[in-house]
Parts: structure tokens; sequence; C-alpha cells
């Protein structure tokens, strides 16, 4: 992914207002960030802590941000859970599914669609070898390092396209 800029970021969403993408907390280190590995860049939200953002490059060259929301922790719970991007398992919350308010009309109808993602946002990172989550979390693949990526930015595209689906839930 190239490296974004504030403005880049804050211009991409297509699930909120612009006033709500103003408000939104984009970290201050983007200079920082190794973007030579990241198929998108998400974040947490630390003055929402129920929410997060996340920006991607679209196939056709369009960057796309969208805001999602995670559900409130759940306590007792002990089974590892499995991130349908990465394929990195966690225990407790360390996979949650995250809710996106779907663009346009359908969006502001209170239509959501959800995937089931990393909490940390760090898919990109697990797969590289960038991020060590716990002994065994990463299966074992035959697919390389670029062909998990690729599997990657294809479900996160199809999800992004639910998400700008004029029409809403079928």
């Amino acid at each position: 992914m190239d490296r974004l800029t504030e403005h880049d970021i804050r211009a991409s969403f297509v699930n909120c207002t612009k006033g709500e993408a103003a408000r939104l907390h984009v970290p201050h280190d983007l200079d920082e960030r190794p973007w030579a590995s990241l198929d998108f860049f998400g974040w947490r939200d630390p003055g929402a802590p129920d929410r997060c953002a996340l920006v991607s490059m679209r196939p056709d060259g369009a960057l796309v941000g969208i805001t999602l929301r995670f559900p409130p922790p759940q306590r007792g719970f002990l089974a590892r859970s499995l991130c349908s991007l990465c394929l990195t398992t966690h225990p407790r919350n360390g996979v949650s599914l995250l809710t996106a308010r779907r663009a346009g009309k359908a969006g502001r109808e209170g239509n959501t669609v959800g995937l089931y993602m990393c909490t940390d946002l760090a898919c990109p990172l697990y797969i590289r070898g960038l991020k060590k989550a716990e002994p065994g979390a990463r299966l074992e693949e035959s697919l390389t390092v670029e062909e998990q990526a690729e599997r990657l930015r294809g479900k996160l595209d199809a999800f992004l396209d639910q998400v700008l689906d004029p029409a809403g839930p079928r």
C-alpha cells in the first residue's frame, strides 16, 4: 500500500458523514507505518473504544475508508476464534465481528454488514510474519506470502463491495 496522508484518509470514508470523518482520530505516526507491508491501513479509535477504521486501495485504484464497530467484550469466553481475512486464530476477544454501516441510503436506514477480523487489525503483519501471534495461531499453509496477501485483499474487497452496495440487503 502507498503511504497515506491524513487528508487522503479523511477524504476516503464512504459510510460516515464528512463531520464524522473530520472528528475521527487518525494516528499521528503515519510516517512510521510499514506501508509496503500493509494491504490495508486499520486502527482503533482511542477516543471511542468500540470503534475502529480501515482504509484500503481498491483494485481500480480508488481509496475507500470505512468505520467499523466492535461488539462489547465477552466475559468468560475461552474458545479460539479465526480471522476471516488472515486465518490467524486468537483466544478470547482477539477476533471480533466488526460491523460496518453500509454506504448511502442503506446505511442511513441502519443496515450493516460484518466480518470476523483480528481485533488489532494487524492481519497484513500476521501473514508476513512481522507480528507474531501465539504459537500455533497461524495455520501452516502451502500458499506463498504473496498468495496469502492476495487472498486477504480478495476477501476484504468482497466485504467492501457489500458496504458499497447501493441496493442494501437482499
